[in-house]
């Protein structure tokens, strides 16, 4: 067996290990975007066409899941040029990435000369960044006044203005559940009811594939009802049985109706899941992410996302970033974020000799690899 071989190997027994139930541009004046899913039984390219895609070599392979804030063309450049799977266009990024030819977002594609995912925060209202390029719109929580299909509407106008922009990846919707009195997600919610934040998730999701851009679920397990916000501390949710009946419940109504959408996990610490890690880092978060172990869960086979490991203090009071990538990688992620100037050459280095210490095993890397080649082919 050659070494494609065994890497397909690797990557089979990772995705079957992690994933138990099946899954259901040039210029924006010439080309349309085009649908991220073209409906509920969009199907996969075959396993051996997306193995094909996959880096042989593991400093590729670990340098694939890294997914880096820039903050100007040469810096995002620099990123792209290390080999990361994936840029984040940050709030206080250089707007002239977005607007200049020649020095953007296209021509770092080109450049790129390989699949690259470039994500944004962008769930309108008090969280739309680069708003004065991109366009204003309004906030989740008033935004559920126009039901579904007006979400969806919305969305979809969302996601054109950032593909014509040659973004791929929006951060958004949150599918948190506002608690009562708590503020700590307020209008970034479509609801304090999880069946309707769900359904409103859905729909938002909905509109950005039609415009060719990746929706991404957050901030799984739930951080609507958490003690705090994850930017400023620490911060802890309900035990682990009450989560699962009310704040997943959002989770399951838009998986079951989106499944090829992503998934963000949080900072949050949830009693009765694990060590008490932050749910990012957690192994047991993801388990219950894949298994689906909630009611109406389901086996989830998409692309996982961490939250900000450096812009939160969750992470950032207890955890070097080096080792928040790596516990991240090791416990299931698929893309390991972080917004702040720190090079990537010295992350890949640290993850890469993690999994030659067998610290990360090699499984773990290949079906994270795995599952970002599929993405770019849905």
């Amino acid at each position: 067996m050659d070494r494609r071989e065994l890497l397909a190997a690797a990557g089979l027994f990772g995705l079957v290990a992690c994933s138990p139930a099946p899954e259901s541009p040039a210029s924006p004046t010439t080309v349309p975007p085009q649908p991220l899913q073209k409906g509920p039984a969009s199907a996969s390219p075959p396993v051996q066409e997306i193995q094909q895609r996959m880096p042989d070599d593991l400093r590729e392979q670990v340098a694939s899941l890294m997914h880096v804030g820039v903050a100007s063309f040469d810096d995002a450049r620099a990123k792209v040029e290390a080999g990361v799977g994936g840029i984040f266009i940050t709030s206080w990024a250089d707007p002239a990435m977005l607007t200049q030819p020649g020095r953007d977002i296209h021509e770092l594609k080109r450049i790129a000369g390989r699949p690259l995912m470039v994500s944004i925060d962008f769930e309108g209202g008090r969280v739309q960044r680069h708003s004065q390029i991109l366009g204003s719109f309004p906030a989740p929580g008033a935004l559920a006044a126009q039901g579904e299909s007006g979400v969806q509407e919305t969305a979809s106008a969302i996601g054109r203005s950032l593909s014509a922009h040659g973004i791929t990846v929006d951060f958004a919707p949150v599918l948190d559940v506002d608690g009562a009195g708590l503020h700590v997600v307020g209008d970034r919610s479509f609801s304090a009811d999880p069946q309707t934040a769900g359904a409103l998730g859905a729909a938002f999701a909905r509109g950005l594939m039609e415009a060719g851009v990746r929706p991404v679920y957050k901030h799984f397990p739930g951080h609507g009802r958490a003690s705090g916000d994850t930017h400023a501390g620490g911060a802890v949710t309900p035990a682990l049985p009450e989560i699962k009946e009310h704040d997943l419940a959002s989770f399951a109504q838009a998986l079951e109706r989106t499944p090829h959408a992503s998934v963000m996990l949080g900072h949050m610490i949830v009693p009765g899941l694990g060590d008490s890690l932050p749910s990012s880092l957690n192994p047991a978060a993801y388990r219950l992410l894949r298994y689906g172990d909630y009611p109406g869960g389901r086996g989830y086979r998409g692309l996982t996302f961490t939250d900000d490991l450096t812009g939160m203090r969750a992470i950032t009071d207890k955890y070097p970033l080096d080792q928040a990538v790596s516990q991240a990688i090791a416990a299931g992620a698929d893309q390991a974020l972080w917004s702040n100037g720190t090079d990537p050459n010295g992350v890949i280095d640290a993850v890469v000799q993690r999994v030659r210490n067998q610290e990360i095993p090699q499984e773990r890397i290949t079906a994270a690899v795995f599952r970002v080649a599929r993405a770019h082919s849905l």
